[in-house]
């Protein structure tokens, strides 16, 4: 039987972070950057974007080192509705080392059950997060 296995806990401050971030009132797209302290094997807020675009939270993340993004990202849809569903966003650089690597692996699905994002998405090449991406992968699951 397998069992969740987390390697790194949250960080309290991050933890308050996220409750504040999900039930944030704010149009707009905003992001919280968070990375793993790994001395401490803790999750902490890197950095918090408000009212941002996508290619913002792209330049922000580090091209040698993982980062989890959770973007509350304004999507309108065909009918006209506009929604900010909460993207979790694993990005994982293929040239990164492989004890970071097995780090945040081994820390996603504790920190996306305490998150329970509408969406998550995985990338291993910054270029790939774009707003056509995005769009793409919301409007295409519905």
């Amino acid at each position: 039987m397998a069992t969740n296995l987390t390697v790194c806990s949250v960080d309290e401050e991050l933890e308050s972070q996220l409750k504040s971030f999900r039930k944030r009132r704010e149009i707009g797209c905003s992001a919280i950057v968070m990375k793993v302290q790994k001395d401490s094997q803790t999750i902490v807020c890197d950095e918090v974007l408000e009212d941002t675009n996508t290619e913002e939270v792209r330049d922000s993340l580090p091209d040698h080192q993982p980062r989890f993004v959770l973007l509350s990202y304004p999507l309108t849809h065909t009918d006209g509705r506009l929604s900010f569903p909460l993207i979790f966003i694993f990005s994982t650089p293929r040239d990164c080392m492989p004890t970071l690597q097995m780090m945040y692996a081994g820390s996603k699905l504790s920190l996306v059950d305490k998150i329970r994002p509408q969406k998550i998405f995985e990338i291993r090449e910054l270029e790939d997060l774009t707003e056509e991406f995005i769009q793409e992968k919301l409007l295409f699951s519905g």
